[in-house]
């Protein structure tokens, strides 16, 4: 009788709280719609000068917002492709007379900030100006910024020039202290990805590949500051390491930016460039004859979902099918996963559309599962038998990211890319001294068969078992060179020699004929069509932009309500930090299981 009291009122709790969250949803929304209704004029889904804030996290596609009626948010978040597209839009839109770049402490990969100063670069032909204004301006965001007319700097506010630094945690002393015993199996000696629990600091041949990944980035941040700052990569590599930048004085001194000014002070720069004049008055969006006269803001979000970019009538179709995130097996549960099943239900979409005359692979991930890697690699193969396939790298096409990559047509990488990372590991992690050390608990059992408990995790694997681990990874290895022999037309001592685990940029990656060329979303897109002999074309990507909604449903699925609200408090708190504990978090799926990943991304500062 106690258990089914506590069960009814347990339910009974449970009915409660869902039901004040339904009212007050349903309020929410009557009460959103209405301010909806009553603000509907004072929108504005126009303006003549395009905003992009380098704060804010770009992923490869955009993302609706079906909430963003209870927010103050927009109602679609653009993604990188999206930003390219309507940077080129705005080239020929009479309406937009210029871009402002917000500059903030950028938590982008530096492939995405390429890309997007790309992307500025070729918007600058159309003789449209670009400014950029920022009170604390990170490399990252700097690196960017290089593609405007003109840097302003707050004059209280900060920059940054003082070289990259690569910072990798490492856990084994954690581990020794709770007892905790990894057992770890990897092929390649340059495949550092188990080094935070085999090491206490980084192996030589790991110092040598970063070294030599961060002084190729470090090359294009140059190259960049210099064009801007006119002078040459040696004299800004000086100032870099002599620290001669500390103060905002020092930044105008050495023409890293064009002046220190407040934001209303470049607010009547951007009217005097747009031809309104410093005695125009200011508006916040309404539609009346005085603010006419004023510079309307338009945010990069709002102009990618009020404006129809694809004006073309052909039925021909080249796919732009997105890879972003760690791989993982079976069924998609969160955003920014690329989940075998899932992304192969797409693969065969675009494989059995008939308009669809070639397709880019989009690539940005660091790796995970061999498994999901070698399905997914299986039916891309499927679909190249009836069409062209190339691919696009963005952040990273690495490990896993890069065997689903080998075998396409052709791949463009862009400078800054991390790719490579050809190599496999596996681990297990033996929790029988823990257990019985910190707890009292002591594990035992029979067995039919010698291998029957293999993996256990609650005692040490046997000399004969190690073997066999190791023997896996090692064939699995093999299997992940094989691939990239036949895809790259490389012979296999010359994939054994680049192999071994050695993480590379673009660049680096192209002189060993990893990659084919040099070049964004865009150059890849042209070479599909070129391969397809088409020359008019729509442009369509797989998976459709998911909504805000739809993700906010799937997590309360895999999750408690208070699992998700937790997490995503945590992140929020956490910042960048929050991806060690996802990796943390990773490692429960990895126990045991082959993996082509990089599960500690070195974050370059």
């Amino acid at each position: 009788m106690k258990e089914f009291f506590k069960m009814f009122f347990a339910s009974l709790l449970s009915m409660i709280v869902a039901g004040v969250i339904i009212t007050g949803l349903a309020i929410g929304m009557i009460v959103a719609l209405a301010k909806s209704f009553a603000d509907k004029d004072d929108k504005v889904v126009s303006g003549n000068v395009l905003v992009i804030d380098m704060a804010k996290q770009i992923h490869e596609t955009g993302e609706r917002n079906s909430l963003s009626m209870f927010t103050e948010g927009s109602a679609y978040k653009a993604g990188l492709f999206d930003i390219s597209k309507a940077l080129s839009h705005a080239k020929k839109d009479n309406a937009i007379k210029g871009v402002l770049l917000k500059l903030s402490p950028a938590p982008n990969g530096w492939g995405t900030l390429q890309q997007l100063r790309l992307s500025l670069i070729d918007f600058k032909q159309s003789g449209k100006f670009v400014y950029a204004y920022g009170e604390d301006i990170t490399q990252g965001a700097y690196f960017v910024g290089t593609a405007a007319d003109s840097i302003y700097l707050n004059p209280a506010g900060g920059i940054e020039l003082k070289g990259l630094a690569t910072i990798l945690a490492f856990f084994k002393g954690a581990l020794e202290k709770l007892e905790l015993q990894p057992e770890i199996f990897y092929a390649g000696k340059f495949k550092s990805a188990t080094e935070p629990f085999r090491a206490d600091k980084m192996s030589d041949p790991n110092k040598l590949q970063v070294t030599a990944m961060q002084s190729g980035i470090w090359d294009e941040f140059l190259g960049a500051a210099a064009q801007y700052m006119h002078i040459d990569k040696a004299a800004v590599n000086k100032l870099a390491i002599d620290g001669t930048i500390q103060f905002p004085a020092d930044a105008l001194k050495n023409k890293m930016v064009a002046g220190l000014l407040y934001w209303d002070e470049v607010e009547q720069r951007i009217k005097s460039k747009t031809g309104l004049g410093e005695s125009a008055p200011k508006t916040k969006g309404k539609t009346n004859n005085k603010a006419s006269n004023s510079i309307k803001y338009i945010s990069v979000d709002d102009y990618a979902a009020n404006n129809k970019f694809e004006d073309v009538s052909s039925d021909n179709r080249i796919a732009v099918l997105v890879a972003e995130g760690s791989i993982v097996d079976g069924e998609q549960n969160n955003e920014n996963e690329i989940a075998s099943k899932t992304f192969c239900e797409e693969i065969r979409k675009v494989k059995n559309d008939d308009k669809v005359k070639a397709v880019v692979l989009r690539v940005n991930s660091p790796g995970g599962s061999a498994l999901a890697s070698d399905v997914i690699l299986r039916e891309l193969m499927l679909l190249k038998e009836k069409k062209h396939l190339v691919v696009s790298m963005g952040d990273y096409a690495a490990s896993g990211g890069y065997y689903i990559s080998c075998k396409a047509d052709s791949i463009f990488a862009l400078p800054n890319t991390i790719t490579g990372s050809i190599g496999v590991f596996s681990m297990l992690f033996n929790v029988d001294k823990l257990m019985k050390n910190k707890l009292g608990i002591t594990f035992d059992g029979v067995k039919n068969a010698p291998y029957a408990d293999v993996p256990s995790g609650t005692r040490p694997l046997t000399p004969a078992e190690a073997l066999r681990m190791q023997s896996s990874v090692d064939t699995i290895y093999s299997l992940f060179k094989n691939h990239v022999v036949a895809g790259r037309k490389l012979t296999r001592d010359d994939v054994d020699s680049i192999a071994q685990g050695h993480v590379y940029t673009g660049s680096d990656a192209m002189k060993l004929h990893l990659v084919d060329g040099m070049g964004g979303l865009g150059h890849a897109i042209m070479s599909a069509a070129s391969l397809a002999k088409i020359t008019d074309y729509k442009i369509v990507t797989y998976p459709e932009a998911s909504d805000k909604l739809e993700t906010l449903l799937r997590k309360l699925k895999s999750n408690t309500a208070a699992s998700a609200a937790v997490k995503s408090a945590m992140k929020e708190e956490m910042g960048r930090e929050y991806t060690w504990y996802e990796q943390l978090q990773q490692l429960r799926g990895m126990n045991g299981k082959t993996m082509m990943a990089m599960p500690f991304v070195p974050v370059i500062n």
